[in-house]
């Protein structure tokens, strides 16, 4: 007389199939514990692997050099072009109180480009619908006003849904721009140092001591 095989799953109570003998209950109990084991392990390795992602940082999110933004003439310039400099931008406007700053902006630029520092300017609207022109009217009235040869980029948003990743980045751990003209400057290792206010003008002793700081 045969007997039945002890139940795989230990502490449960197994029924036999109908029409299965002992061996064939056997067998389908193996292939039900392995179909299990399978998927518990593709449910781990999955979970192990969303873990791994959620706590690794982007390129993107980490290191401003990752990003392409587009220019005002509206060529695609990968910012890794600025890799080993250090980085000034700056979210401008036409119609501000603080846009003779685009001066004080390019004379900077000029004293510093040959040290290693690197200007970028960000036409915004959204402080007071104050840059309301296109692209082709903001380059040229900072050509023609202000004689700006420092690089310049396309019109973007700076803060709340929609913002420009560029400021997703600089934004992350410093905050948002209260106002035209805000500036965030950025390392050679793609790093935001610090960010200053409107009211930190481009010749300010503040924003120069911070700048060769980042130079040495």
């Amino acid at each position: 007389m045969k007997v039945a095989p002890a139940c795989p799953l230990p502490g449960r109570e197994c029924s036999k199939p109908n029409g299965l003998g002992a061996e064939g209950f056997s067998r389908a109990h193996k292939i039900n514990i392995m179909k299990f084991s399978a998927l518990f392990l593709s449910i781990a390795l999955a979970a192990a692997a969303c873990l791994a992602q959620e706590s690794r940082p982007s390129e993107k999110s980490s290191r401003i050099h990752a990003l392409e933004m587009k220019r005002i003439d509206g060529t695609m310039e990968k910012l890794s072009s600025y890799k080993g400099k250090i980085i000034l931008i700056v979210n401008t406007a036409s119609e501000c109180g603080f846009t003779p700053q685009y001066a004080g902006l390019e004379t900077l630029y000029e004293q510093y480009k040959d040290k290693g520092l690197v200007v970028l300017g960000f036409p915004s609207n959204d402080f007071g619908g104050q840059e309301p022109d296109s692209e082709e009217k903001i380059k040229t009235f900072c050509s023609t006003r202000y004689k700006v040869t420092f690089p310049m980029f396309e019109k973007v948003k700076t803060k709340g849904d929609g913002r420009a990743p560029v400021y997703d980045f600089l934004t992350a751990k410093h905050g948002e721009p209260k106002w035209n003209f805000h500036k965030y400057l950025v390392g050679k290792d793609g790093k935001v140092i610090a960010a200053f206010p409107s009211k930190v003008a481009p010749e300010s002793a503040e924003l120069k001591t911070a700048i060769d700081a980042a130079l040495k």
